[in-house]
């Protein structure tokens, strides 16, 4: 690679395999969605979680929806979500008709501040939206906790933390639900696609008809006898995942555990080759947490001028991006009071290049760009 050949933010990392698993489902004449090579997703994904079930979706947010129309929710009720987020966590709320209240985050691992969680609890609030930030398990926890002193649900958004574990047990296994994404962000991804799981059956049953127009699917209907005529009964969606999305991802899931190790080494290396730069902050991987690292996110000192230290690494072909949102702020949620430690990261996080395929060389060049980047302003 010359010295100024683009290093992208993130990209997917796909071989062979996937490109067999796709022949495969091509060959088979089932490509759409819930058929035989979903079930077998959604397997992998309940043995990942520890034994709970599972329904693949067309995306995390999908999966936030339906878990969210299983609490019934409507006009009138509130629900807890973390802050720092991609709005589709607040959007999932909006969705059912409720009200999204954010939550501000921790200043060190960026989850949701499980004591202003327990001061916004009100007469209206029913649930709970935590967000596993960027890759890093919330306090599930403690939150865990709240929610049942309170009598309130607890949904854990795990968009970014395939993988990640919390006090030894997998994502995914610590909420009433848990929702996965596959974009092609991710740590593993079908290019877009994600997964509902769930300890309790009746919710993983009532998620998958749901994601289907409210009906049993056609090739669960194949092997009945006679001919079954569904009978549409509730209001569904299309949301289910292609078997094509569906035999990618069940490749990248067999792939998870290099994947991950190949993550935690560039972010090893960065937290090295980063440690004394003046200027920002590193990430910090909070207690009894295994960290994903679906995003390296820089923080940089309140004088540092991100907009022209982003353009200073752009120059020299280095991709970087904000962190993710303070949705507090975003418009579409109406007047809202600030939460500043979350303001604070959506005006100061500078994600810079992590995924599977960064070389040694790669990740140094990314080293010294940043430190030439900032030399002017520090």
């Amino acid at each position: 690679m010359g010295p100024h050949e683009t290093i992208p933010l993130s990209r997917p990392t796909f071989g062979d395999e996937e490109i067999d698993a796709l022949r495969e489902v091509l060959d088979s004449g089932w490509v759409a969605g819930q058929g035989p090579r979903g079930r077998m997703l959604e397997e992998a994904f309940s043995e990942l979680c520890g034994g709970v079930g599972a329904v693949a979706v067309a995306n995390c947010t999908a999966a936030l929806h339906l878990a969210l129309l299983g609490f019934d929710l409507g006009p009138g009720d509130e629900v807890l979500v973390s802050d720092y987020t991609y709005p589709a966590t607040g959007h999932s709320v909006l969705y059912t008709g409720a009200t999204p209240r954010f939550v501000d985050v921790r200043p060190d691992t960026w989850t949701m501040d499980v004591e202003a969680a327990a001061a916004a609890v009100g007469p209206r609030t029913v649930g709970i939206v935590a967000v596993d930030t960027l890759g890093q398990c919330a306090d599930l926890g403690p939150l865990r906790d709240l929610a049942t002193r309170h009598g309130l649900f607890l949904v854990e958004d795990a968009a970014c933390s395939v993988g990640a574990t919390y006090r030894g047990r997998p994502s995914g296994s610590l909420a009433d639900v848990a929702c996965f994404s596959l974009h092609a962000r991710k740590g593993i991804t079908s290019g877009e696609g994600g997964m509902l799981v769930s300890p309790d059956p009746a919710r993983v049953e009532q998620a998958r008809k749901l994601s289907c127009f409210g009906v049993e699917s056609a090739h669960a209907r194949q092997s009945a006898d006679g001919l079954p005529v569904p009978v549409f009964e509730a209001l569904g969606y299309n949301y289910k995942l292609s078997d094509i999305q569906a035999a990618v991802a069940l490749v990248q899931l067999r792939r998870l555990p290099d994947l991950l190790a190949a993550r935690r080494r560039v972010a090893a290396a960065y937290l090295a080759g980063l440690a004394d730069v003046p200027g920002l902050t590193l990430p910090v991987v909070g207690e009894e947490r295994d960290h994903t690292w679906q995003t390296f996110a820089l923080t940089l000192d309140p004088d540092v001028p991100r907009a022209e230290v982003a353009s200073s690494l752009r120059d020299v072909g280095v991709q970087v991006n904000i962190g993710t949102f303070a949705s507090h702020r975003q418009p579409v949620y109406g007047p809202q009071e600030p939460l500043p430690v979350s303001g604070g990261l959506f005006d100061r996080h500078l994600a810079i290049p992590m995924h599977a395929d960064l070389t040694g060389t790669e990740v140094e060049r990314v080293v010294l760009a940043v430190r030439d980047a900032l030399a002017p302003h520090t």
